[in-house]
């Protein structure tokens, strides 16, 4: 398989490249050449986006195109060059504008009104990925829709469960740590590493259809867990409500003074429960939370500088003086 990264340097993009080259493909990858290097093996075009693609990637016969960006511009401008090509278009969960019930995917919950023009505000991510899905469904020869929830693993630019693994990495046996919300409270996430796999597997048999690229829902009591079992800690929780949270200041998810992953319920009840059944059907395969703490805490370690969301430790002893 001829397959083009649009990116292929960085996070999700390069494990995709990363995944299509060990399984024997011929892999090109396509960025501004900023953000970082290539995978060993594979081809690269410097090019900008903004800019028509350049011609030495048109005038060559591609079987697979991965597509990552939530720019309609990008995404018209290479489906106008490229669109011969089974594409593979990676949304998000964030096209959902329902994320209070439970057990959605496709075709059960609705979307957000399509935007096609572009927008730098991150309350349009939503829409301008449904935007650049519609694109793709006109446009494409054939094509897959991968929409991910939460992404984590070596590499995070989110830094939401990278907090997790800073934390608990510096974490002394029985210390208290605070946690959002209630131990039985259901998240998912992905590890980048098997997406990555998972795209490029879904490019190879050019396969199609709409699907949600999540794990299946466990307690967030238990991920933690095995976030600190990942990491060989052994703490103490403190688990604050949603109310007691909001009380000292702490938000949700991610940012400044907040505690990732933790969601408001009722309200966001549907966000972390997707159907896993379709991806796992199509040959997403997941791996142990503990292996992705693990690795990740090893890329930490080697990454000084890496972003993490989140309280501070002083935040965080301030809160849990407050909690008593």
């Amino acid at each position: 398989m001829r397959l083009l990264v649009l990116g292929g340097t960085v996070f999700l993009s390069r494990a995709v490249a990363e995944a299509a080259l060990a399984r024997g493909h011929d892999v090109t990858t396509v960025s501004r050449g900023t953000s970082g290097r290539p995978p060993s093996g594979a081809r690269h075009v410097t090019a900008d986006r903004a800019a028509p693609l350049p011609r030495e990637l048109t005038q060559t016969a591609f079987d697979a195109v991965v597509d990552v960006s939530s720019r309609p511009s990008h995404v018209r401008s290479a489906l106008e060059r490229l669109s011969h090509a089974h594409w593979v278009y990676v949304s998000s969960v964030s096209v959902y504008a329902d994320d209070a019930t439970p057990g959605g995917g496709p075709g059960i919950l609705p979307l957000h009104r399509p935007l096609w023009d572009d927008s730098d505000d991150m309350a349009d991510y939503g829409p301008l990925k449904a935007g650049c899905e519609q694109l793709v469904a006109e446009a494409a020869a054939s094509h897959a829709v991968v929409r991910p929830g939460l992404i984590v693993g070596p590499g995070d630019r989110s830094g939401r469960f990278a907090y997790w693994v800073d934390r608990l990495r510096h974490a002394a046996d029985g210390e208290v740590v605070l946690a959002p919300g209630n131990p039985h409270d259901l998240v998912q996430f992905v590890d980048v590493r098997d997406l990555g796999a998972w795209i490029a597997l879904l490019a190879e048999r050019s396969t199609t259809g709409v699907r949600d690229a999540i794990s299946p829902p466990l307690t967030i009591g238990d991920v933690l867990d095995q976030v600190a079992a990942g990491c060989g800690a052994r703490p103490r929780w403190r688990w604050a409500t949603d109310e007691q949270l909001r009380g000292l200041g702490i938000r949700p998810w991610m940012g400044p003074r907040s505690l990732p992953l933790g969601l408001p319920r009722p309200d966001y009840d549907g966000m972390q429960t997707h159907l896993p059944a379709p991806a796992r059907e199509a040959g997403l395969r997941i791996r142990p939370v503990a292996d992705t703490a693990r690795d990740t805490r090893a890329w930490l370690d080697g990454t000084p500088h890496a972003a993490i969301t989140g309280l501070t430790a002083d935040e965080e002893r301030e809160a849990l003086a407050s909690l008593g």
